[in-house]
């Protein structure tokens, strides 16, 4: 079986299964055209989410926790309707909450109790009336079924364990039906099925050719001891799945680069950058082990000063956040920073010393025009003609989507995790759409004969990809002829030329204070090779004492 997790915009990340026969997915999706086609075509598993037909309740509510009993809450209705409008079973949806609440026992229009287990600890109950929303209760057994056939099989199935996709930079509670068919699966077939942790690290995941790091984590299973719990059910069934829950949030956490927020998540991604050494191009695993590296001893550093981090550390961040922000409004990345050096320009050159035909001859300047100018010619017409139109068009359709799925959303941030999915639907149907309008007009406006406008339109894939690749090629010499284009105003050379000898200073300074906290971090600091189940597992107990835990 496998599973999910975030990012970088992330991230978003994913947990899936080793190799996959099947997934589960929500019957929503499912049943849209495209994307729904697709997962037919592939025996996608449909589940039916009590969030999907969510409806708003009549009338206002009121919580409160009962005396003696701080795991069943008392719901106090105002205008309600309770008893025509929910049965034991059903859950309810606080205004404003993502966490529904499973009811017990209406004992009227007005009053109901519901189970407050999964109520966030520390996070106060509304005593004043709110607005809630009502989730119909979900019959699960048909697509536990299938999963167990597939699993009795041999095979394996891919399952989102948080329930849906977000943008959020932290994994959302998880989901009890990964652990109950976990447990399900072991008491028809009589041993336990592996669970790997599957994590799909995002970048730029709302933009066309952005980039996924899969990772595969070490499987897991259930503790057979656990299974006499299991089936005694209720509070027995509910902890040892819990239990398993845990392990697999631990498993999925070894997977993702966690931190609590973007902003977080931007500085440890800069740093990382400021600190690696140049002993030649790190790959994606070594990159992302010490992004890993990075958020767990900042997580580490809040601990070790009960959040109150030293004053050194709080000036070397906001440096760090001052210089990502100055590549922003230059426009440059980290990288292009180096090659700003040179013998033509100095920060300490009076800016009128500086001659713009100097500037521009500085480095690789004729290459990449050249350059640019090739791309430009092969990629002109397939990408103005055949990948342009479709794609304006495909970004616009995304943002109404991206906005509609944010609003109906209770967890998302800003919503681009549904982005490109949107994009590409959009372009499965747009894209052939257009190469056939632009067959009839060969065939309606010029004199070809037949066989050679079916030669074009069978041809218009192939210009297709290709301009894509050519325009991206095109982006980076872009990219990389800024800073040259940027160096012939004034008001931009000498913050250009000052970068280097900045970020020269900022690396020094930040592997110097690394150095000095280093040995404080213990084995993320030391080992070359690290477990991270173990150390996500080693620092459980610390969670509580987080300052950086959202409560």
């Amino acid at each position: 079986m496998a599973m999910r997790a975030v990012n970088q915009l992330a991230v978003f990340f994913v947990l899936l299964l080793l190799t996959i026969d099947d997934y589960l997915m929500a019957e929503a999706s499912w049943r849209r055209r495209i994307v729904g086609d697709i997962a037919w075509a592939m025996d996608v598993v449909p589940v039916k989410r009590a969030q999907d037909s969510a409806k708003r309740g009549n009338g206002m509510v009121s919580l409160a926790t009962l005396d003696r009993d701080t795991r069943t809450i008392l719901v106090i209705g105002r205008n309600t309707f309770f008893v025509a409008d929910l049965s034991p079973g059903d859950k309810i949806r606080i205004e404003g909450s993502a966490v529904g609440l499973k009811v017990l026992n209406i004992e009227g229009d007005h009053k109901m109790t519901v189970d407050g287990i999964d109520f966030p600890e520390g996070v106060p109950l509304p005593d004043e009336n709110v607005g809630y929303d009502i989730l119909g209760r979900v019959d699960t057994k048909v697509v536990f079924e299938k999963v167990l056939d597939k699993l009795t099989a041999g095979g394996a199935v891919g399952i989102f364990p948080e329930g849906g996709s977000h943008d959020r930079t932290e994994l959302l509670p998880l989901k009890a039906g990964v652990a109950l068919i976990a447990y399900s699966a072991f008491e028809k077939i009589g041993q336990s099925v592996p669970i790997v942790p599957v994590g799909l690290n995002y970048f730029r995941a709302h933009r066309w050719r952005g980039r996924a790091v899969i990772e595969y984590g070490q499987p897991i299973s259930l503790n057979p001891k656990t299974m006499p719990d299991y089936e005694a059910g209720g509070l027995r069934r509910r902890n040892v799945c819990n239990q398993l829950l845990e392990n697999i949030e631990t498993s999925m956490k070894s997977v993702i680069v966690s931190t609590p927020d973007f902003e977080t998540l931007e500085l440890i991604h800069t740093a990382r950058r400021l600190y690696q050494r140049k002993t030649g191009p790190m790959n994606i695993s070594e990159k992302q082990d010490l992004s890993r590296r990075f958020a767990e001893g900042y997580k580490r550093l809040l601990l070790m000063t009960n959040g109150k981090p030293p004053t050194e550390w709080l000036d070397l961040q906001s440096r760090v956040v001052e210089y990502r922000n100055e590549l922003k409004h230059l426009g440059l990345k980290d990288y292009q920073v180096n090659a700003l050096v040179g013998e033509h320009l100095d920060a300490t050159m009076n800016v009128k010393e500086v001659d713009g035909d100097v500037v521009l001859s500085f480095l690789q300047l004729p290459y990449h025009i050249v350059h640019l100018l090739l791309l430009v010619a092969l990629a002109a017409v397939p990408v103005m003609l055949l990948n342009l139109p479709v794609g304006v068009l495909a970004g616009l359709y995304a943002e109404q989507r991206r906005k509609r799925a944010l609003a109906k959303s209770k967890v998302k941030i800003h919503g681009y995790d549904v982005m490109l999915t949107e994009k590409v639907m959009f372009c499965i149907v747009m894209v052939p759409l257009m190469w056939m309008f632009y067959g009839f007009l060969l065939f309606f406006l010029t004199e070809l004969d037949r066989p050679t406008i079916a030669l074009g339109i069978l041809s218009m894939p192939l210009f297709s990809y290709t301009g894509i690749v050519a325009a991206e090629a095109g982006m980076v010499d872009l990219m990389d002829l800024r800073p040259f284009f940027m160096r012939l105003f004034p008001s931009a050379r000498r913050r250009l030329a000052a970068l280097p000898e900045k970020r020269r200073i900022l690396q020094k300074d930040l592997r110097a204070f690394i150095r000095s906290i280093g040995p404080g971090l213990g084995e993320i600091y030391f080992k070359p090779d690290i477990n991270w189940k173990e150390i996500i597992e080693a620092s459980k107990s610390s969670d509580g004492m987080d300052p950086n835990k959202p409560k």
